[in-house]
């Protein structure tokens, strides 16, 4: 009886053998672009070696599945196994035989051909995707808008989707709104509008956007039976054309924009910090503005990173001095698109008064003029000379250096200032800030000073340090 049935085994697989096949079929021979296509490979035999396909017609397949079922007809035993590929074609293409290993055998498939044909506008579609622009021209840096807009009729139904936004090879996004909602008759409309910038010149394209939507649909499976399913269609927008012209030399700026300067305080202390306010107000490349830090001799001058938030730009800095000074206009150089003129706007000066700071005094040197004398030719006469020549030229240029340097004010105690006060602690300490440890109490008042932040310092650090340079 064991004999018997490895024989009944034997004759059945010899028999699913001689039956080995592959078949190639498509669901859709002829669609639209964004239209979902299922490939299936129909395999008859005991033994397959399922292929591996990543890609149909130039484009990755999106997902696989596989079935397997046992007839008998007539006596006959047939095995047979589905394997199905889905896909997207975006152009027409002929997809070629595959080979499959069935019961050690290599089966070749038919070859299947695909029509895709172009989107036909349907302006009654369920489902619309468009991109809208009120500009065609624009130069580098220049923003404009871009508005995405998808309408669903009111009685459409959509299972799932997925959006794809397009391509922006060459542009910035400066700012994306909140989706709008509105009727538009039986459609429902979601708009979205960006901001956006070009980055180079030349003409630039804005690619088709893309919706997925699956909906509900009957189609026949693979047995030729009529089933509910879920199909999914790709919904393309149009493209935008974009060309982007080259700003005029020596303008790095396109818009329109007005700047202004505050301090908060026209009178200061010795050593006490001067807060100055820069604010930028306007439509264009804010965030391709410097920082407006100046260069002021005497004074030390402290900047914060410039913050860009919509269409305003704020900068922060604080100054310290000794003695009066005042802060230049700061100014804005921006090419208007509008009016195709370079523009230039600036703050006023600002002119700040130190209290009990001391006079500047003017370095002057007067050489006495002496009378030609009659010259002796002794040798002790002439060597007294030189050594009188020497020492007045060390003693003029010892007095020149002592001006400059003014070292009695090193010497000098300020008054009224306590070393408790932050801005005044960080001012003394600036000029040692090549010491690791004095840079560690630096970076400390500076977070505490510049960011609101409430950071302890280390008391034994700092007064060994006060101590160490003799700031009290």
């Amino acid at each position: 009886m064991k004999n018997l049935g490895k024989i009944v085994l034997f004759l059945l697989l010899a028999q699913l053998s001689a039956t080995a096949s592959v078949k190639a079929t498509v669901d859709a021979t002829s669609i639209e672009v964004g239209e979902m296509v299922t490939y299936s490979l129909h395999l008859s035999g005991v033994d397959v070696d399922r292929p591996t396909i990543l890609s149909l017609c130039g484009t990755d397949v999106i997902s696989t599945s596989s079935q397997t079922s046992i007839e008998m007809i007539n006596g006959d035993i047939t095995r047979k196994n589905i394997l199905s590929y889905k896909f997207m074609p975006q152009k027409s293409c002929v997809i070629e035989p595959i080979e499959v290993t069935i019961d050690s055998k290599v089966e070749k498939s038919n070859s299947v051909e695909i029509k895709v044909g172009e989107i036909v506008a349907n302006k009654d579609a369920d489902f619309i995707l468009t991109l809208e622009t009120p500009t065609k021209e624009v130069y580098v840096g220049e923003p404009f808008e871009v508005t995405l807009l998808f309408k669903q009729k009111s009685d459409a139904e959509a299972v799932d989707s997925k959006f794809i936004p397009p391509e922006l090879k060459g542009f910035w996004i400066k700012g994306e709104s909140q989706p709008q909602r509105s009727q538009d008759g039986k459609y429902s409309v979601s708009k979205v509008i960006y901001t956006m910038a070009a980055q180079r010149v030349g003409k630039l394209d804005i690619s088709k956007a893309q919706i997925r939507i699956a909906s509900r649909a009957h189609v026949r499976d693979s047995w030729g039976s009529w089933i509910p399913k879920i199909k999914w269609r790709t919904y393309y927008s149009n493209e935008l054309n974009i060309d982007v012209k080259a700003l005029p030399g020596g303008v790095d700026l396109v818009g329109n924009f007005s700047i202004n300067a505050t301090a908060d305080k026209s009178e200061i202390n010795p050593s006490e910090a001067l807060n100055i306010t820069i604010e930028v107000l306007g439509n264009g490349n804010l965030e391709d503005i410097k920082s407006f830090k100046p260069y002021i001799d005497g004074v030390n001058i402290f900047d914060e990173k410039i913050v860009v938030n919509g269409n305003k730009l704020t900068q922060k800095m604080a100054f310290v001095a000794e003695s009066d000074f005042v802060v230049a206009p700061f100014v804005l150089k921006y090419f208007d698109p509008i009016t195709k003129e370079i523009k230039t706007v600036s703050t006023n000066e600002i002119s700040i008064k130190v209290k009990n700071a001391k006079p500047k005094e003017e370095l002057t040197i007067k050489r006495e003029e002496v009378e030609p004398k009659e010259v002796v030719q002794t040798v002790n006469f002439s060597i007294s000379n030189l050594w009188i020549a020497i020492i007045f030229i060390v003693g003029l240029a010892s007095g020149v250096l002592i001006m400059l340097l003014k070292p009695w004010t090193i010497l000098k105690k300020e008054k009224n200032i306590s070393i408790k006060d932050p801005k005044t602690l960080l001012i003394k300490l600036f000029p040692y800030r090549n010491d690791e440890e004095v840079q560690i109490i630096i970076d400390i008042l500076e977070k505490n000073i510049y960011s609101d932040a409430k950071i302890e310092i280390d008391k034994k650090l700092l007064k060994e340090i006060i101590k160490k340079y003799n700031l009290l």
